[in-house]
């Protein structure tokens, strides 16, 4: 038996849990799993690591490392990760699965309703107060990551400040971010024997129809799988690292989209639970139907998925050596910056007056004092506000 196997064959006889526990709950947040890729891994570690107690802390935040390390969709990658913890590769592919094709399917049925009426005018209205919310539930869900992992850690505020800021600043992610911070820690704290404490501080100072098969465009499928392969591949950091690539392909590169349809895309990617990038779903049924739709979400998501199942074995093994525990605590820290970031990229985005700026603050604060409300009930309200209140906004 390799030593991969035997860490998973250990592993499962530790499970509290069994893989269809895992399954149905992966089903579950991926079928209401408002706020975007802060806020979803925000509820595994409550769901999964602070309530059920099904994964272990270490877990998790090897995990987090992991998915923030390989390019891909966050949330996606670390419920592929969990999944493997305890149930190795079919764990990974059961739990990706289920997380993934509840939202798949709702922005296949969104794509066909807005091909069949000629675009979805109540969705700026529902995004309106839904985009507003968003931002609540991603700051609350960052402050608490924030408490959790980086407390009073000097080195560790410092990292998250400086990934937080460059995030804000630059409007995108960086793996270079991660891997700086992880590296630094790692010298800091548990420096390799064959480095010296002056080459230490030298390093460290710097599913709603279906096409007949004679009606496919399969040339069209071919770019379409291309593309989004390599955007699966290459693009790093959440959703909102990903939408300006796909606005580039998409709008400027093939003109498959306008401008309007690419920013309904976007929405929808907001509006509805899950990975904010299955909103390339919607995209690929825009473009070439309901199979332009599977093409292009299994296009994104089957690179991150390979990235995460193939190396996994080996960072189990050696994941809980000084060296790489110190890693991960810099890498989680820079994580929780870049997520504190996006807050407010996207907010930039969503809080375009008074009114939206209230329903953010007026989320925050009940997520605050009702710990226990749960989001899918806050985005409701918001939603059902924005349908309300989008008429009056200034501008109309």
């Amino acid at each position: 038996m390799d030593p991969a196997t035997e860490v998973g064959a250990a592993a499962q006889t530790t499970a509290s849990y069994t893989l269809w526990q895992l399954v149905r709950y992966m089903l579950g947040l991926g079928a209401w799993g408002f706020g975007g890729p802060a806020a979803l891994v925000a509820y595994m570690y409550r769901d999964l690591v602070e309530k059920r107690r099904w994964i272990s802390e270490s877990d998790y935040k090897e995990g987090m490392t992991l998915a923030q390390l390989m390019p891909g969709p966050l949330a996606a990658q670390l419920a592929i990760y969990l999944g493997f913890v305890h149930y190795r590769v079919l764990g990974a592919t059961l739990a990706g699965l289920a997380f993934v094709l509840p939202s798949f399917f709702m922005v296949v049925a969104l794509g066909a309703a807005y091909v069949a009426y000629g675009g979805i005018e109540w969705m700026q209205a529902v995004f309106y107060g839904v985009g507003a919310a968003v931002i609540g539930i991603i700051a609350m869900s960052a402050f608490k990551l924030t408490i959790r992992n980086v407390g009073r850690d000097k080195l560790l505020w410092a990292i998250f400040l400086v990934s937080g800021a460059l995030t804000a600043l630059t409007q995108s992610e960086s793996v270079w971010i991660f891997l700086a911070a992880g590296v630094l820690v790692w010298l800091v704290r548990a420096p390799p024997k064959f480095l010296s404490r002056s080459s230490i501080n030298s390093v460290a100072a710097p599913l709603v129809g279906v096409l007949a098969a004679g009606a496919i465009d399969w040339h069209k499928l071919g770019q379409i799988g291309a593309f989004f392969a390599y955007a699966g591949s290459f693009v790093f950091g959440s959703g909102l690292a990903i939408v300006p690539f796909l606005y580039g392909g998409m709008v400027k590169e093939y003109g498959w989209l306008t401008d309007r349809q690419f920013v309904d895309a976007v929405a929808v990617a907001m509006i509805t639970p899950g990975p904010v990038v299955i909103t390339t779903g919607f995209i690929g049924y825009l473009v070439a139907g309901f199979w332009g739709a599977v093409v292009a979400a299994a296009a994104t998501f089957l690179p991150c998925y390979l990235l995460t199942i193939i190396p996994a074995p080996y960072f189990k093994k050696h994941g809980k050596r000084p060296g790489v525990v110190a890693f991960v605590d810099g890498v989680t820290a820079a994580a929780i910056g870049a997520i504190a970031g996006a807050a407010i990229v996207i907010g930039q985005r969503s809080i375009t007056d008074l009114v939206t700026a209230g329903l953010a603050l007026a989320t925050a604060a009940v997520l605050w004092r009702f710990k226990k409300i749960p989001e899918p009930l806050i985005v409701l309200i918001a939603a059902l506000a924005g349908l309300a209140l989008h008429p009056l906004a200034p501008g109309r």
